[in-house]
């Protein structure tokens, strides 16, 4: 009986020492949750027997540590940028060992570089974590932070959590566009092919309110046609490709029509729609206005722009990554990410729409 009450009193005891982690963290900063591709990945697919990794030098240059992470930069990306506003530690990734205890009340990043809204985009990678297989993580996190803080807790840790959402620009450069007369482009027209995206990408974001996301940043394409590595392929005069281009202005509008839908069906604004095609254009049509001596060559790379092949130890690599827009043939390097990431803190509703991060955080801290 002596035992059976001791037993009884150290299970409360670790119970309450758990909650008091909870209410310490929930008090110094919300959880944050990261789901989406390379743009937002911090490490997931370093975990994945997959060719889409970001784990070997020059990644990681400018990275405190100076090794590679498994992000797609020289340095940190934009959910660690988010990371730092919200004074939150970056969320590890949900496959990392170390994810586990307190750190779990952090929050985690899902994301997987390669993958799209649909399944069948980024299958040449073979071994990613696509959106729906996220989003059955996050279900899998939320039982794993209720065995740890109780079901009560765990829902409202998610309920009061941010999240942002990166998916979308693969499902055309690694889909639609990947190669000429693809499935997806003989089975729709351009128009069609981004209708069908934004009605899939509904289900997967009312999907994520089901799963109690409360707050979402939802990222549209930035401008696909004038990353090095499509100015590389398909346009060596140096103009943003015409057809990629096309396809970001036919999307992203659908996007914020969409999310303004699902606000009005929810009766709340959870979805906040985040312009990052101006946020890119921004330093793409003026880079010596925010200090890039270039927005069309990569850091990165080899070939014309440094846009063909993969960053690897043997790329030409800039000596200065913060005059560069673009760290490798596709990814904006450390100081653009600091960039976009500012206009989502306090762009106005051009960038930002209805309301950027800081009214979100204002309105959100009043209840």
């Amino acid at each position: 009986m002596a035992r059976m009450l001791l037993l009884c009193s150290w299970m409360a005891f670790i119970m309450a020492m758990a909650l008091a982690a909870f209410s310490t963290q929930a008090d110094a900063a919300r959880a944050f949750f990261v789901f989406g591709d390379s743009l937002v990945d911090n490490g997931n697919n370093n975990y994945l027997v997959t060719t889409a990794r970001a784990d070997s030098p020059p990644y990681g240059i400018d990275y405190p540590t100076h090794h590679p992470t498994g992000r797609f930069s020289n340095g940190r990306n934009i959910p660690d940028f988010i990371s730092e506003r919200i004074g939150s530690e970056p969320t590890l990734p949900y496959l990392s060992p170390e994810l586990n205890g307190e750190r779990l009340l952090v929050g985690a990043n899902f994301a997987s570089a390669g993958i799209g809204i649909l399944n069948d985009t980024g299958i040449q990678f073979i071994n990613i974590i696509r959106m729906f297989r996220q989003l059955e993580y996050f279900q899998e996190y939320q039982q794993r932070v209720a065995g740890l803080i109780g079901e009560e807790g765990a829902r409202q840790l998610v309920d009061q959590a941010l999240v942002l959402i990166t998916v979308g620009g693969n499902d055309f450069v690694n889909n639609y566009f990947l190669v000429p007369f693809s499935a997806r482009s003989r089975q729709y027209s351009l128009p069609d092919y981004v209708k069908y995206l934004i009605s899939e990408y509904e289900k997967l974001l009312q999907r994520l309110y089901d799963l109690g996301a409360r707050r979402v940043l939802v990222t549209g394409t930035g401008p696909l046609g004038c990353v090095p590595a499509e100015l590389a392929m398909r346009s060596p005069s140096g103009q943003c490709a015409a057809e990629l281009q096309r396809a970001a202005a036919l999307f992203n509008p659908q996007l914020v029509q969409m999310l303004g839908r699902l606000n009005s069906r929810i009766g709340a604004d959870v979805f906040i729609g985040v312009n990052t095609q101006q946020m890119h254009n921004d330093f793409i049509d003026n880079p010596q206005a925010y200090g890039f001596v270039t927005s069309k060559v990569a850091c990165c790379g080899q070939g014309l722009y440094n846009g063909l092949g993969l960053c690897t130890p043997l790329s030409n690599l800039c000596p200065d990554r913060d005059l560069y827009a673009f760290w490798d043939a596709f990814h904006p390097s450390e100081k653009a990410n600091a960039l976009i990431v500012q206009q989502i803190l306090s762009g106005t509703s051009s960038y930002m729409h209805p309301m950027n991060l800081s009214t979100i955080m204002a309105l959100d801290s009043r209840n």
